[in-house]
């Protein structure tokens, strides 16, 4: 099953001619999901290889402007490309206490019509995520008012056990959300696929007298069957070791993260994407206003044994060698940071357009 990300924004604080405002996109077996939605990610998706229409799911990591002003727009521009004869799913989308209620002030106030429904679902954040003097309680939101193409959604809460919220459980994926310190309640993601069934060993099959047929299959489904000449046989007798699935972490603006559940989840991650919007000699600017350094994203990686670090989320001040001016710095000076603190190993800085495969595993 093929996997890939592609950043279609990787700038901080605003959109430029040279990145994007944040916003990444996760393709699996023809599902797209988006992260972030800063202003101009439908231009961004226009000049992509990638299909706005074919978003299913959303995903925000926090409230401020540049990583969702973005939203109300894509969706109408979505609506208008839709057909209305066609039947198209409801988008689900997720994101912090407070989403639900912009996105319908949005579409109210500018009396725009859908012709598709989503669904919002709020994660409610804890006072720890941010400086308490910015800690806002938003419940005084929740209104009785509902779009006409608006389904009604979850509000979750904080699993007290996992330390976490369930976001997507299903044959193929578990996708949790983790709590991020910054200046508002900030969140990161998981997206993990789930095992799956070994190869079932056909020859060891047809040795004990097995043909290939409908046991086959039960066999494959973790059914253990019983032949008619009384001899038992358990999936695990004839299946393979099961193959593991991909893990993707999504970490949004932080200068760190609430407790250790973010760390667990993100445990041998095989790709981490965090956000660098300062250099090492600005860690405490960075800090002051819940940002990370390269070195910062490089720590927290390496106590997560991830295999790859993907560091985006730039401040704008950081340019390509070939556009950089007066009061700029190379971007690969991040690049340079990450891997110093990593030992040499390979971090990747993203750039806008760029797609990453997640190649699928093998069994152990």
């Amino acid at each position: 099953m093929s996997m890939d990300i592609t950043f279609l924004g990787t700038g901080s604080a605003y959109p430029s001619p040279t990145r994007g405002a944040s916003a990444l996109v996760i393709r699996s077996e023809g599902e797209c999901w988006l992260f972030d939605c800063g202003e101009g990610t439908q231009t961004q998706f226009m000049k992509s290889h990638l299909k706005a229409g074919r978003i299913t799911k959303i995903f925000i990591t926090h409230l401020h402007g540049d990583h969702f002003f973005g939203l109300p727009g894509l969706l109408c521009t979505i609506s208008l490309q839709s057909s209305s004869t066609t039947s198209k799913q409801p988008v689900d989308i997720y994101g912090p206490l407070g989403l639900r209620n912009f996105i319908w002030r949005a579409l109210e106030l500018s009396h725009s019509q859908l012709l598709f429904s989503y669904v919002v679902h709020e994660l409610v954040p804890t006072p720890d995520q941010c400086p308490a003097e910015e800690f806002k309680e938003l419940s005084y939101l929740d209104r009785d008012e509902v779009s006409s193409k608006e389904v009604q959604g979850r509000t979750l809460q904080l699993d007290p056990v996992e330390n976490s919220y369930m976001l997507v459980n299903n044959q193929q994926f578990v996708m949790k959300a983790f709590r991020l310190f910054h200046r508002i309640p900030s969140f990161g993601f998981l997206v993990e696929e789930k095992q799956r069934t070994g190869k079932l060993n056909a020859q060891k099959l047809k040795d004990l007298g097995v043909q290939p047929g409908p046991i086959y299959g039960k066999l494959k489904n973790g059914v253990t069957v019983v032949l008619e000449n009384g001899v038992t046989i358990s999936p695990s007798d004839v299946l393979d070791e099961p193959i593991p699935g991909r893990k993707i972490c999504i970490l949004g603006d932080c200068s760190g993260v609430v407790g250790d559940e973010a760390m667990k989840l993100c445990y041998e991650a095989d790709l981490l994407v965090h956000e660098a919007t300062l250099d090492d000699t600005q860690v405490d600017k960075a800090k002051e206003y819940g940002h990370s350094t390269p070195k910062m994203a490089a720590e927290f990686a390496n106590l997560c044994k991830v295999k790859k670090l993907v560091l985006t989320h730039f401040s704008q001040r950081y340019k390509p060698a070939g556009q950089i001016g007066e009061g700029d710095i190379d971007v690969t000076e991040l690049k340079r940071q990450a891997e110093s603190a990593l030992n040499g190993q390979e971090v990747i800085l993203a750039e806008d357009f760029l797609t990453i495969e997640i190649p699928g595993k093998k069994q152990k």
